[in-house]
């Protein structure tokens, strides 16, 4: 670091803590219940696919999810849309989901390099280091665009799509103050990234930023975590058992079992009605005090793994381990499926296809994601890929010889071609494509599963949509070999989305988390000789202070209750202060002595005008509190003898 002391070339005179210092308090009386809503609408908005489900309030137990989208694709049904987004040229929203990719796929290929296509860019909030209001997205054709603009035209469609649907319930226009908006984001992302998607939804007008309690950001494996405790047994598949389940032997269970959940799924789709009941599923009937099971959140674009403990009497959930996971969703088949294509027809011409045939390369990707979901342990026979026309025209073009020559010539044996004009793969190669990305999972679980806070996992829950895989369930099965029974509920992609509703129903269920960062405050404290280290003297008026000290507010890792307030007194280090400026600093490590140690940064700044006021008290108190949300962190400075306060959110996204 080039400055040595931050706090001095800052040229604050800087606050000094009044001891006693530190008070903690769980305020957990005084959270407000906030104003009371009609509806909850949960929106799942996801790397791949993404959804909305809503309850009204008065029947909590019935949660609807979204009207059938147009569209759809042949070997995927589900009720949950693309996550694809076009613009027009001039940069206008066009459309979402199925009919922004069908558009799109219909558009001339010299018109559709003017229009802006953008699908599974929801991971580059999770991969972008330094995210800010300014990131960049790039669409299909190369362009860039604002990602903030993108997430808030997406929420607005939901918004849109929702609203209408309410109007339509309820015989009127719907008003969006009467409803309470749940958004759900990886536990594992970053705090910045929670938050570009609360301005996100800031931008698109869902809620107002004056009232923010009127969106939640809810955690996905914590949505999961809530609506499998209403899990019925008739409601899931539990892969643990070796007795005979439904006239299957244990080893044709998973394959079997999963069929006859998908028929049970199929059966019921025509009522999008989803009947919770208010009881325990017999499943948490068996989960006493103390018991802990872990959520394995397997979706597009990440995995999240998170332990939860039960408390009893009212099942409320603690977090017992932070979450954690990584990159490594479904998405990362298609990477290998890329890296493949690759290998057979050159980078060289994938790179120029992608940017010259834009919705012809979308194609292929669709054909290639239905047969992905055919893949199975078990399976013998090939699976076909239909190629598009114009792959195998361009290559010609671009190559001067065949699709079928290269297949021939690539020393890749186990994709053949078909007279049918398809890339045939037998089921070794498709399998080979899941490997890298089951491989991560399975060792994340491994490392998991070794920590002493996750010792003793009654059950493991496997959801998200990738946790459909059978590939991945097998490897799962393998790995824990009967530590603990895995759990998958038969909706499992849409386990997220009506676990988020049930949150938006009742925010208290969630308890207890971990904190992801170390949070405090700069202060200066009374230099200590031989305590101090010497470059951190500050001297003021006669009096020796050491600079640049972090007091601690909450530690990383520690448990926070919701709602819990964080409570310190301070005192102007100068009594002729007229502006205090209290500065917010957080780290991801543990332990932090000073704001100059590497990986501390400021998110957020307290100023508190006290000019004009005379303090009764020899030294004037300034008392700073924090309050740990959902995901949001609201600091507040309150000047004891004149009751003046001011209020910050902390902030993740500035540089």
């Amino acid at each position: 670091m080039a400055n040595p002391s931050p706090a001095k070339s800052m040229g604050d005179p800087g606050i000094t803590p009044l001891s006693p210092s530190h008070t903690q308090q769980n305020d957990t009386d005084q959270v407000p219940s906030g104003p009371s809503f009609v509806v909850v609408v949960a929106i799942d908005f996801g790397t791949t696919s993404s959804g909305y489900a809503y309850a009204f309030t008065k029947e909590p137990e019935c949660i609807h999810t979204m009207r059938r989208w147009e569209g759809g694709d042949p070997g995927v049904s589900n009720q949950k849309t693309p996550t694809t987004i076009l613009l027009t040229p001039d940069r206008k929203f066009h459309s979402f989901g199925y009919a922004a990719r069908d558009f799109y796929h219909d558009l001339d290929p010299s018109e559709s390099k003017q229009w802006l296509y953008l699908e599974k860019f929801k991971m580059k909030l999770h991969t972008t280091a330094n995210l800010s209001i300014e990131t960049d997205l790039h669409a299909a054709n190369g362009k860039r665009v604002k990602a903030i603009d993108i997430f808030a035209y997406a929420l607005a469609f939901f918004k849109e799509q929702a609203i209408k649907e309410l109007s339509d319930q309820t015989g009127g226009e719907f008003d969006n103050n009467d409803v309470r908006w749940v958004i759900t984001v990886p536990a594992i992302w970053k705090m910045p990234a929670k938050q570009f998607m609360r301005e996100a939804a800031y931008k698109s007008g869902l809620v107002s930023r004056e009232n923010p309690e009127q969106l939640i950001i809810a955690l996905e494996p914590e949505a999961a975590s809530i609506y499998c405790r209403k899990l019925r047994l008739h409601q899931m598949v539990d892969l643990g058992t070796n007795t005979t389940q439904n006239g299957c032997s244990p080893t044709e269970n998973v394959g079997c079992a999963i069929t006859q959940a998908k028929e049970h799924v199929r059966r019921n789709r025509q009522s999008r009605t989803f009947m919770v009941e208010n009881v325990i599923g017999e499943l948490w009937a068996e989960l006493e005090e103390g018991d802990r099971y872990v959520v394995v959140d397997c979706g597009g674009g990440t995995v999240d793994l998170t332990v939860h403990q039960i408390r009893l009497p009212e099942g409320h959930l603690k977090e017992l381990y932070k979450a954690s996971g990584g990159p490594y969703g479904s998405i990362g088949i298609d990477y290998e499926f890329e890296k493949l294509l690759c290998k057979i027809f050159g980078q060289d011409f994938i790179d120029q296809f992608k940017i010259k045939r834009p919705a012809a390369w979308v194609d292929l990707m669709i054909a290639f994601e239905s047969r992905k979901r055919a893949a199975a342990p078990e399976r013998t026979n090939p699976l076909n890929i239909n190629l598009p026309f114009s792959f195998i025209d361009y290559y010609k073009k671009f190559r001067g010889h065949s699709v079928e020559h290269a297949l021939r010539k690539s020393n890749v044996d186990f994709v053949k071609w078909s007279s049918q004009g398809m890339l045939r793969m037998n089921p070794d190669a498709m399998n080979s494509l899941f490997k890298p990305t089951i491989d991560h999972i399975i060792q994340h679980l491994t490392e998991l599963f070794e920590k002493p806070e996750v010792s003793d996992i009654k059950f493991l829950f496997l959801v998200g949509g990738f946790a459909e895989s059978l590939l991945l369930q097998q490897a799962v099965q393998d790995m824990l070999q009967g530590r603990s029974r895995i759990i998958i509920p038969h909706d499992v992609g849409l386990t997220i989305l009506k676990g988020a509703v049930l949150f938006g129903l009742d925010p208290s269920i969630i308890k207890v988390r971990r904190s992801p960062l170390t949070y405090g405050v700069g202060v200066l404290n009374r230099f200590v000789e031989g305590k101090h280290p010497p470059e951190k003297l500050l001297v003021k008026d006669g009096t020796r202070w050491c600079t640049d000290v972090l007091d601690t507010f909450i530690a990383a890792d520690q448990s926070v209750a919701l709602g819990e307030l964080v409570k310190r007194s301070y005192t102007p280090a100068k009594p002729s202060q007229q502006v205090i400026v209290i500065h917010v600093y957080c780290s991801e490590k543990e332990k932090v002595g000073f704001i100059s140690e590497p990986g501390v940064r400021k998110c957020g700044t307290l100023r508190l005008d006290v000019s004009g006021t005379e303090s009764t008290a020899p030294r004037r108190e300034i008392q700073t509190l924090m309050q740990f949300g959902d995901t949001e962190i609201r600091a507040m400075a309150v000047d004891v003898s004149t009751g003046r306060t001011v209020k910050a959110s902390i902030d993740f996204l500035s540089h």
